[in-house]
């Protein structure tokens, strides 16, 4: 095939631009006189969404990032990788728009479920395996956000000041790491880092990604990011996203016939284009779509990632055998927090919920469940088939639920423009007599029908309301009816939206039928407790406090779930607790139960791989990525306000562990940390500058997976000299330097090599600098359980 770079010449100034510039909200455009065809992308990362919403053609859920992250695998990163590169491919995506590798500064980060870790290096090389797994299929990624995109309040808007040695040692240090794996693309960050707005920041985007690091890849905007025509083409930007609100296309094409901007920049960004384009199957001859069947990997994965916490007197796993009675409490039991909020979201072809997963997984066994207390502040879509009309388009489907959301293209290719509105229709049978509450969610003008009674609910946002906040901030509006049970209503819908608004949707339409109180809840669920052998408490966040688009408020459960985890465990001391949470949250009734699963996102076959570990079938193989607090005053780095426009990260390298450790504060959970089905006994370790090679054995009765991690820690007075300024700056107390993740049967030994790279022993001065002297390096169970140590000096 003709060298892409040779196709530039061939093109007018109009053509290279357009190549640059988003023709609708997921692709840039074809030129078929040079052989390409569009160029789609799409959002992940946990699967592939598409250009829209198309209910007929949902796609894998895998668990969330930092469930993926508690594997600490890599091989099995690239394994997630490779599957959703053949699902990206599946559904004509060419770039897949992840993974997100911004570190979990505060755990107050409202997205931090979608970043994989606390520390630079386990987030570097999990997305390095991710990145190659997806790119193997010949599906492009965009490692994101560069730079500094750790919280979500102000995004679009505020200044994130990192001084130079923090940038390089910890933020940059996981695209470095991917670039240097040979990540195809770089998506650009919202924020502004150091008085420049990434999508224009010339120092970092061109001056250290392109020139220093040698990236090849093309670098796309966060979408709606670019906002400065100049400053963007000036500033290492080489995709603007999407077409709305777009500042390059003719404004760009001016620019460069004015002389603002040199014609031989857009040349370089259409050479990166087309270099994509050649790579995943755009330019040339066109790959064949993929066929992806049935996967075990989703199950695999979320089993993988489960950290157990705690275990007191063996609890876990349970003996099925002697099992008649289970409790299975929280209404996230049935209704499952599998995915995050915002762009992260996909529809899985199937969920499956804690409890029901445990009632395949228990035949003959009696599992009850009770709700005990809902922390969810939107009531769930009313769950029967319902009939959805595009208003304006004259084009109709089918759903299985009264719930439609979509970004982009809309069902059945239908013209954004032409859409005024949506209706859904469907028939509801409640059944028991009563006041039956209906609940909207969305944004526009709704009036909604239930049988002969029409309840106008209005405009549920005030006018001026940004098109992000409509999207990833809906409003609900209740309103209740008296209705008979077993006598069927029809129930209409309908909502009117603002012009071009049709490519946005995300409408609900709830239901809750008459029940009891918040009381009456709590009270059956702990007399369900009482009856059981086993009570399993899931409790979690919900959408509205983990989502991109706004930052947590609190670290607690939302809602009483932590007064219904202290009333059941006090019926019933076999009590555990299910944490179905993206990211740390409290946990102030720890030590008075049984035994603590964190179960992350878990993504669609949730309740399969529960099921597997609490009876164990399979080993609950996750370790903390993230620390967890006792209580929320303890973390050391808290705040995402930021003032005057700005954040500084005044803490520079002490983020995560570092932190505590430099607090000298203990946490409930430290880095690391992950408890199993059989114990480890580690052998010997022998540490050179290059590698550390640890022998252990499986001590126990059974089958299991360990994660060896290997950390590292000056030891005796610092050296000076080094660097241009002379001195040596504070460095961490510790740094973790490697890991790998092994597994044996009992009695078995296993030997491990883990690699110690030569950026382990250095620090940034204006410069790379590796520094001498006494280190301690030690292999770990855990951060706070360390296992062997070795001395080395360099």
């Amino acid at each position: 095939m003709t060298d892409p770079g040779d196709l530039v010449g061939l093109l007018s100034l109009e053509e290279k631009v357009s190549l640059l510039t988003g023709q609708d909200f997921w692709s840039l455009p074809a030129l078929p006189r040079i052989g390409l065809r569009s160029l789609v992308m799409s959002d992940g990362p946990v699967g592939v969404r598409g250009t829209g919403w198309a209910p007929e053609d949902p796609s894998v859920a895998l668990p969330s990032p930092t469930a993926l992250a508690a594997t600490w695998d890599v091989e099995l990163a690239r394994e997630a990788g490779r599957l959703l590169g053949l699902e990206s491919r599946r559904k004509g995506v060419h770039v897949l728009l992840g993974p997100t590798v911004n570190l979990q500064r505060t755990p107050l980060g409202g997205r931090h479920f979608e970043c994989y870790s606390e520390d630079p290096l386990l987030s570097g090389e999990l997305a390095a395996g991710f990145v190659t797994g997806v790119q193997e299929q010949g599906v492009g990624t965009t490692v994101k956000h560069l730079v500094g995109n750790d919280f979500e309040t102000e995004r679009m808007t505020v200044d994130v000041r990192i001084g130079e040695r923090a940038l390089r040692e910890v933020y940059l240090a996981p695209f470095e790491r991917v670039v240097a794996a040979g990540g195809w693309g770089v998506m650009s960050a919202y924020n502004g880092v150091n008085g420049l707005p990434m999508a224009s920041n010339g120092p970092l985007q061109q001056d250290v990604l392109k020139d220093e690091w040698g990236f090849d890849g093309v670098v796309v905007s966060d979408w709606r990011a670019a906002r400065d025509t100049v400053g963007a083409a000036l500033g290492g930007l080489d995709i603007a996203m999407p077409a709305l609100e777009n500042p390059w296309g003719p404004k760009l094409v001016s620019a460069v016939r004015s002389g603002a901007v040199p014609e031989e920049l857009i040349d370089d960004k259409v050479r990166r284009v087309l270099r994509l384009a050649a790579r995943v199957g755009a330019l040339g001859e066109e790959r064949p779509a993929a066929e992806v069947s049935g996967s075990e990997l989703p199950r695999e994965l979320a089993s993988r990632s489960f950290v157990l916490a705690r275990n007191e007197h063996f609890t876990l796993p349970l003996e099925p055998a002697a099992l008649t009675r289970v409790a299975v409490i929280g209404a996230l039991a049935t209704d499952a927090r599998v995915l995050g909020g915002g762009s992260a979201q996909v529809t899985p072809p199937h969920v499956v919920s804690p409890w029901e997963g445990l009632v395949r997984a228990l035949p003959g066994v009696d599992v009850v469940h009770a709700v005990g207390a809902d922390p969810r502040p939107f009531l769930p879509a009313l769950a029967v088939p319902t009939t959805v009309t595009l208003l304006g388009a004259d084009h109709t489907f089918e759903v299985p639920a009264a719930a439609v959301r979509w970004i982009g293209n809309l069902p059945g290719g239908t013209d954004p423009a032409a859409v005024t509105g949506i209706e859904l229709v469907t028939t509801f049978t409640p059944l028991e007599d009563g006041e039956h509450t209906f609940a909207v969610s969305g944004f526009g003008t709704f009036e909604l029908r239930v049988g002969d009674e029409t309840l106008p609910i209005g405009t549920l946002h005030p006018a001026g309301t940004g098109r992000a906040d409509l999207l990833l901030a809906p409003r609900e509006h209740r309103v209740t009816v008296a209705l008979t049970g077993g006598v069927p209503v029809e129930v209409k819908l309908r909502q009117t939206l603002q012009p071009g608004m049709g490519h946005t949707i995300a409408t609900t339409l709830g239901h809750q039928p008459p029940g009891v109180s918040a009381e009456g809840l709590l009270a059956e669920a702990v007399e369900a407790a009482r009856e059981a052998d086993v009570a399993i408490v899931v409790v979690g966040t919900t959408e509205q406090v983990e989502s991109e688009g706004f930052d947590r408020t609190s670290l607690s459960l939302p809602g009483r779930q932590d007064e219904l985890v202290v009333r059941v465990a006090a019926a019933n001391p076999r009590t555990v607790v299910v944490v179905n949470a993206g990211s740390p949250v409290l946990l102030p009734w720890a030590h008075d139960v049984a035994a603590i699963l964190l179960t992350w996102f878990p993504g669609q076959d949730a309740g399969l791989a529960l099921a597997d570990v609490l009876l164990g079938s399979e080993e609950p193989g996750g370790r903390l990525p993230t620390t967890w607090p006792r209580r929320e005053q303890d973390c050391p780095i808290l705040e995402v306000r930021p003032r005057d426009g700005g954040l500084s990260y005044d803490e520079d390298v002490f983020l995560g562990y570092r932190a505590w450790d430099r607090a000298g504060t203990a946490p409930l959970y430290a880095f690391g940390h992950g408890l199993g089905y059989t114990s480890w006994h580690y052998e010997s370790l022998v540490a050179t500058a290059t590698e550390a090679v640890v022998t252990l054995r499986n001590a126990g009765a059974r089958f299991g997976r360990e994660v060896v991690q290997v950390y590292v820690a000056p030891a005796g007075e610092a050296p000076v000299g080094v660097g241009p300024h002379g001195m040596l700056p504070e460095r961490p107390q510790r740094w973790l330097a490697g890991f790998a993740a092994v597994a044996a049967h009992p009695g078995e030994t296993v030997t491990v090599r883990i690699p110690l790279p030569a950026r382990t022993w250095q620090i940034w001065d204006a410069g790379w600098h590796t520094v001498p002297g006494a280190y301690t390096v030690v292999a770990a169970h855990a951060l706070d359980d360390p296992r062997l140590t070795a001395s080395l000096t360099l």
